[in-house]
């Protein structure tokens, strides 16, 4: 132990040293809770040492905060006594592009004894994958990430009501190059900013919904990816302010038009080789790769409550908007919640799967952790596909659906956190504090919402994320 203190130190004061030079004075250390926010604690550059040795002190309470801070409890957590540590992962620490003299780190939470917080969403994610890496598969893991931007108000007043005028900075139609040439500058400093910050863009273009974007970046190891989506979002907010806008990943900004998704690709690979890429398996996929996919059908129900955690989540979440509603799968099919995307034949990599329901108010580190945790189940249980759906399955009639075996997922978040509970493999992997904690949370939103129009859920939640 002491050893590795040592060491911690000594590479931390070196990275203090070249903030300095880079003329960062301030570090961002982050940890997303179970509502999906990001929260924070910064310190000066010069106190990294000491962060990267003993930590910085944090309530634990923070695990059952709600998204709108108000705070309820669990069997384990909840009250004020108690602290937790915050480490930063010195390997992540990244000087911000878009503010000038900061620095941001993700940060992994111990108690006081050194021991890992059996509710850290990020040790949640890497006990996953490296449950996964125990039986010899490597899963590659990245996000598309929606948001609405619009003008900020002179002076920046607090957000208003249902009623509050979106001023929309771009007028051009979905997907239009219009929208590209309206907010050129502001789209290329996004992009820069993620380079500068080491984060690999795939795409970004214009989406459906007024005023909307999309940000799709290079898959990588599942923690990782939840530390570049916390990345991508923050970064499009600081870039998103220099410019007098505000931006909003919120699941639904107005209640209606399509909202703001966030979806998670996911690549199985053994020994290097893609597990999408069996050239005499169905659908290309490998024995393991249906399996794995499988427990991730099966399971997406109760996975519902962890990447739709809001109940603006399932203001989305409506048929026939590309949000993937019913419990299927389908070759490269927009509808399913599940797609399976072949990529060129060619290309040994291309081939993975995408969840099509989840969004940005999910904490991307219970997401990465939970799929993989029911995929790997899938494995153990020898899960099976069933017949890919083709087409739109909200055009089907009940009886159609029903003989074809395609439900309806969650339309609520009560019923999503009802599937949460009673999912043994998602309780066994997340552990009974964590587990205990989420529920917790889930159930003080859905109450706290419970007699709201949807026009207000909207409204509450708009600027949350």
């Amino acid at each position: 132990m002491g050893s590795w203190a040592a060491q911690q130190r000594q590479e931390a004061r070196q990275l203090a040293a070249r903030l300095s030079a880079e003329g960062v004075r301030n570090v961002a250390l982050t940890w997303v809770d179970n509502a999906g926010i990001t929260r924070v604690k910064t310190i000066p550059a010069e106190r990294l040492a000491a962060a990267a040795e003993r930590g910085i002190g944090m309530s634990p309470v923070f695990d059952v905060f709600t998204s709108d801070d108000a705070i309820t409890t669990s069997e384990h957590l909840g009250g004020p006594d108690g602290d937790l540590r915050l480490f930063p992962d010195l390997e992540r620490v990244t000087s911000l592009a878009a503010q000038p003299g900061w620095a941001w780190a993700p940060a992994d939470r111990y108690d006081q004894l050194g021991l890992p917080h059996p509710a850290c969403q990020r040790q949640f994610a890497r006990r996953m994958t490296e449950r996964a890496a125990a039986a010899g598969l490597e899963l590659r893991m990245g996000f598309e990430t929606e948001w609405v931007v619009t003008r900020a108000p002179a002076g920046h007043p607090a957000p208003g009501g249902a009623d509050e005028p979106l001023d929309y900075p771009c007028a051009g139609p979905a997907y239009g190059m219009t929208r590209v040439v309206e907010l050129s500058d502001y789209l290329r400093d996004v992009t820069e900013a993620l380079s500068v910050q080491g984060i690999d863009v795939l795409q970004i273009h214009p989406e459906y919904a007024p005023g909307q974007f999309e940000v799709t970046t290079a898959p990588g190891d599942p923690v990782r990816a939840a530390d570049d989506v916390v990345l991508v979002r923050e970064t499009v907010r600081a870039v998103s302010v220099r410019h007098g806008l505000r931006a909003s990943f919120a699941p639904s900004v107005v209640v209606g038009e399509v909202g703001n998704g966030c979806h998670l690709h996911t690549g199985l690979y053994r020994d290097g080789t893609s597990l999408h890429r069996s050239p005499d398996a169905a659908w290309g996929l490998a024995p393991e790769a249906t399996a794995f996919l499988g427990g991730v059908l099966d399971a997406l129900p109760a996975l519902l409550a962890i990447g739709c955690p809001s109940p603006a989540s399932y203001l989305r979440l409506q048929p026939s908007h590309w949000a993937g509603v019913y419990q299927c799968w389908g070759v490269e099919n927009r509808e399913a919640a599940l797609r399976l995307i072949t990529g060129a034949p060619d290309d040994p990599d291309g081939g993975h799967a995408e969840i099509k329901t989840f969004d940005a108010a999910a904490n991307p580190y219970l997401a990465v952790g939970a799929v993989i945790a029911a995929g790997l189940h899938g494995i153990e249980s020898a899960a099976q596909l069933p017949p890919p759906q083709t087409g739109d399955p909200g055009v089907l009639g009940v009886r159609e659906r029903a003989r074809r075996g395609i439900v309806r997922l969650p339309a609520t978040l009560t019923e999503a956190a009802d599937r949460l509970e009673k999912s043994a493999p998602l309780h066994e992997a997340m552990g009974e504090v964590l587990h205990g904690a989420v529920l917790a949370v889930r159930r003080a939103e859905e109450a706290h919402f419970a007699e709201s129009e949807d026009d207000a859920i909207a409204a509450a939640t708009r600027w949350r994320w």
